[in-house]
């Protein structure tokens, strides 16, 4: 038989748990079909162009993971875009390295990490996640799936890129600097017309890393994650922040136990915030979307933006920020 001091160390235990599982607000049947559907979400400016991408399939009633693919080969393609594929900022051995990963509502995922010469990495990611029983393929392995998948490969650095890194050599000199230039991805998010949900990340990482770094683009639960029931999430800023953290994972769940995705992405910047201690010298960034077709935004740093596109908008957010 349970003593008294037995069962009161029992339920005292027991009550955070039941609190918060008493606070969470389960998806609904009029949730599931609501009229604010679709949606996409995206990181920073150049997925203004990316959402006009993806809703080209949202709105005529296509999956989200088509969507977020097409959304995210946009900035891929981009010469100009000095942080996301061709174009994109190499490491410190002059080499352009991509990371990527992708996430549908039944949570199959792909990803790819230090793979190079291959424009749209986020594609090779879906192909791993439709084509194999594995969720990531590295460096050589990933390349010579992708060939054998009949990606082109080619020489992604750019004029312009290669002579940002000659400059760079001059002095090799690597300390990131937290300003709202100082953005290596686009994560993008989409809620379909059925109320599924998705998600791709795609970068080419901080510009000038040691060779062979990945941060936490292509990793799942890090720099992306999805569930279905509840939300999804992506993040911008210090990778290895969001890898120590699991800091998608960490907003969904959140979300789960019944915040909103701006506090829900608050919650989780103040977690690592904490953590952290002298945070005004790093930058975190988190954009989530919830089944119910609400998005939500907070970062250390001023200057992150998003883009957002639904029914009746396509506009840039400042997300808002502890500091």
């Amino acid at each position: 038989m349970m003593s008294k001091r037995r069962f009161l160390k029992y339920s005292l235990l027991g009550t955070p748990i039941m609190s918060l599982i008493s606070s969470a607000s389960p998806v609904t049947e009029d949730d599931i079909h609501s009229s604010n559907r679709p949606v996409v979400v995206s990181t920073w400016k150049h997925g203004l162009l990316a959402n006009d991408a993806a809703w080209g399939i949202l709105s005529k009633g296509g999956r989200a993971i088509d969507a977020v693919e097409a959304g995210v080969r946009v900035p891929e393609a981009d010469p100009d875009n000095h942080t996301v594929g061709y174009g994109g900022y190499p490491d410190r051995d002059g080499k352009v390295t991509l990371d990527a990963c992708i996430m549908d509502e039944n949570q199959n995922c792909g990803s790819v990490a230090f793979l190079q010469g291959i424009k749209h990495p986020i594609s090779v990611a879906r192909k791993v996640m439709d084509d194999t029983p594995h969720v990531m393929l590295v460096g050589e392995g990933a390349l010579k799936f992708a060939l054998q998948k009949g990606f082109k490969q080619e020489n992604l650095l750019t004029p312009k890129a290669e002579a940002a890194w000659r400059s760079w050599l001059k002095k090799a000199e690597y300390d990131p600097v937290i300003n709202i230039e100082n953005h290596d991805t686009i994560g993008m998010l989409a809620l379909d017309q059925k109320g599924n949900l998705s998600g791709a990340c795609t970068t080419s990482g901080a510009a000038f890393k040691m060779h062979g770094r990945v941060g936490d683009s292509p990793l799942i639960g890090a720099g992306l994650y999805v569930d279905n029931e509840v939300g999804a999430a992506t993040a911008t800023g210090m990778g290895e922040l969001m890898i120590k953290t699991v800091g998608c994972h960490l907003v969904v769940e959140l979300m789960r136990q019944g915040y909103d995705p701006e506090e829900a992405c608050r919650q989780a910047v103040e977690r690592i915030a904490k953590k952290l201690g002298d945070y005004k010298n790093f930058q975190v960034g988190f954009l989530a979307l919830n089944r119910k077709g609400n998005y939500g935004a907070y970062c250390i740093q001023p200057g992150f933006n998003f883009a957002a596109k639904n029914k009746s908008t396509h506009q840039m957010i400042d997300s808002k920020s502890k500091l």
